[in-house]
């Protein structure tokens, strides 16, 4: 395996570009994961690295060793401390790098249980919203043309592995799509809507949300089935998009859950 001493290293370089750049990840069809819990989430799901980038500090944890089993040795760089502070948005400690195709999924047919991102430019609401889709069991996610590029590293860090858990599909028309679902439309507003607890969410159910300063736009408001409004008795009346997401999410879920008989 080679040891990477300085940030000369051609493939180093192609990773930084990766990082620094979202031209540069869309053009090349590459992103990059940041630590070993993501990059083994990646590999469970995809497969081998095209390259796994390993901090020399870390090469003893056993996670690391795990790794370093699925990947080719040389497609392996050990990468000492001082080149590791050179290019990584994260500490040594976090063990382990990887330059990845960035995974697609081809459509078939929209899911009985999905989420619409409309705008949602913030990386970190939008990993957060993205973890809590997949933990919610949310199967697909539509992002408008304006979301933050859902494989940038920021997203992909606040997200930790709930990428693969998911079909992420990127530059949708959002309210023609809602037009054309068979299900319905939820769509998250901050006031107006129909009482979140109230609503029926059982169903076939796409659940929209907007862009936390704009909210949803015209458009999809009046392409969705209806609107729902989270209560918010307090004196401050604002959640950021990631928790609204979260609340709607999980509304969901419990509607969804049958109740043990007594």
């Amino acid at each position: 395996m080679p040891r990477i001493t300085s940030r000369d290293n051609p493939r180093l370089k192609e990773a930084m570009r990766l990082i620094a750049s979202s031209r540069e990840r869309r053009k090349a069809g590459r992103c990059v994961l940041e630590g070993e819990h993501v990059v083994a989430a990646y590999c469970r799901r995809h497969g081998a690295a095209e390259t796994l980038l390993i901090a020399e500090t870390a090469l003893d944890r056993p996670a690391i060793r795990a790794l370093q089993a699925t990947v080719p040795a040389a497609r392996t760089l050990i990468v000492t401390p001082s080149a590791w502070a050179e290019f990584s948005q994260l500490p040594a400690a976090v063990g382990a790098l990887a330059v990845v195709e960035t995974p697609t999924s081809p459509f078939e047919r929209a899911a009985d249980f999905c989420v619409l991102l409309e705008d949602i430019q913030d990386p970190g609401n939008a990993g957060s919203i993205l973890r809590s889709a997949a933990a919610a069991g949310v199967a697909q996610v539509f992002l408008s043309p304006q979301c933050v590029f859902a494989w940038s590293p920021k997203v992909l860090r606040a997200a930790q592995g709930a990428h693969f858990h998911l079909e992420i599909y990127e530059d949708v028309d959002l309210p023609a799509w809602a037009k054309s679902y068979r299900g319905s439309v939820a769509a998250a507003v901050a006031a107006g809507g129909k009482l979140l607890y109230a609503a029926d969410l059982t169903g076939p159910l796409a659940l929209a949300i907007g862009n936390e300063g704009a909210g949803l736009s015209a458009a999809l408001r009046a392409a969705a089935s209806f609107q729902v409004t989270i209560p918010m008795p307090g004196d401050f009346e604002s959640l950021n998009a990631a928790a609204a997401a979260a609340i709607c999410l999980f509304e969901c879920v419990r509607q969804r859950t049958p109740r043990n008989p007594r």
